[in-house]
């Protein structure tokens, strides 16, 4: 259980920085 919402909230915040990432990019 703990590990699917730290793997949830990992890939959440791993989105949000590549889409950050890739605005700053472009």
């Amino acid at each position: 259980m703990l590990k699917i919402l730290v793997t949830g909230g990992a890939g959440l915040i791993g989105s949000n920085v590549v889409k950050r990432f890739l605005s700053l990019g472009h």
